[in-house]
């Protein structure tokens, strides 16, 4: 966004997910011990059960797939995880983003997965999570294969994650 700081963008070389499913096995783990500590909470709202192995694997609590369909619970979370676009339950995403704000714990993190191709979505994701008070923290490329040192090839590029935050710091415009 123009008079915002750039934001880190890194390779995570993980498989791509399969059709229907939101992310593989790695990137599940990849999030889960990136983003959250031992007994942390995350809200699981991905089609699939690969975040939920890595939940389990990892010793973090959760509100698994069904969360979508019976609330996220009383309890702030470390960490939500959506795909893009968004389920039509979700409401606008102005409205998903304000209701991640508010179960968030402050430093905690909302990482949306999106399809890696369409030039819209990320722009759409951002100003919508910016719009409830959540800071753009940084952009995740996932490749099938590591980038190689002093080659030129291009990425085989399949899904961007966008990882935005509540800020640390509680302010006016954030929670009005």
């Amino acid at each position: 966004m123009p008079g915002d700081p750039p934001v880190p963008i890194t390779v995570w070389p993980v498989p791509a997910p399969r059709r229907g499913e939101t992310m593989s096995n790695g990137m599940g783990v990849r999030l889960v011990h990136n983003l959250t500590h031992p007994t942390d909470l995350v809200i699981d709202l991905t089609a699939g059960p690969q975040l939920a192995r890595a939940i389990i694997a990892a010793s973090r609590r959760s509100h698994l797939q069904a969360a979508r369909q019976v609330g996220w619970g009383k309890e702030a979370a470390a960490l939500i995880v959506t795909g893009w676009p968004l389920d039509a339950d979700a409401g606008t995403p102005a409205e998903f983003f304000a209701r991640c704000h508010a179960k968030l714990l402050p430093g905690g993190c909302v990482a949306v997965l999106l399809a890696h191709g369409d030039p819209v979505w990320p722009v759409d994701v951002v100003i919508a999570a910016k719009q409830a008070g959540l800071a753009y923290l940084q952009h995740i490329v996932a490749a099938d294969r590591p980038p190689r040192r002093g080659r030129q090839s291009s990425l085989d590029i399949h899904t961007d994650v966008l990882v935005v935050t509540r800020s640390m710091t509680v302010t006016a415009a954030a929670d009005d």
